[in-house]
């Protein structure tokens, strides 16, 4: 069953994302979580096996742009559909507050994810990906 997460799934959805490697020491993944569960135009779905939470995609509306990040899947559940499964209800997520477009970023070198990403119907976008530091 895939839906919005509550505070209280706070510690294991962090600590799923820090077993599928997608934390980095710059962006605090407990900040990121508060962030989301706080933005009255983001959320974090997670996807739950009875209580355990096997899959989480965090999802927000920019009001110009739709964007995915951490989508991430138990390593011992791979396989399943559950990264699909995911991937669809953010897309319902987004549709239902009027995102006309899905983006997402992936980090150089995770050819997995791209290829993921690419059998889903994703392409590439002819844009760079530009950053700055605020904290």
């Amino acid at each position: 069953m895939i839906a919005e997460a509550r505070a209280e799934d706070a510690a294991a959805v962090v600590e799923l994302w820090e077993r599928c490697g997608s934390t980095r020491p710059w962006n605090p993944p407990q900040r990121d979580f508060d962030l989301a569960l706080a933005g009255a135009t983001s959320a974090v779905l997670v996807a739950r096996d009875g209580d355990t939470i096997v899959g989480s995609v965090m999802v927000g509306f920019d009001g110009h742009r739709g964007w995915v990040y951490y989508l991430a899947v138990s390593p011992d559940r791979r396989r399943e559909g559950l990264g699909r499964a995911l991937m669809a209800a953010a897309e319902r997520w987004l549709r239902e507050r009027g995102a006309p477009k899905l983006q997402l970023m992936v980090r150089d070198g995770n050819d997995d994810a791209l290829s993921f990403y690419r059998a889903l119907g994703f392409i590439d976008q002819p844009v760079a990906v530009l950053g700055r530091f605020l904290d």
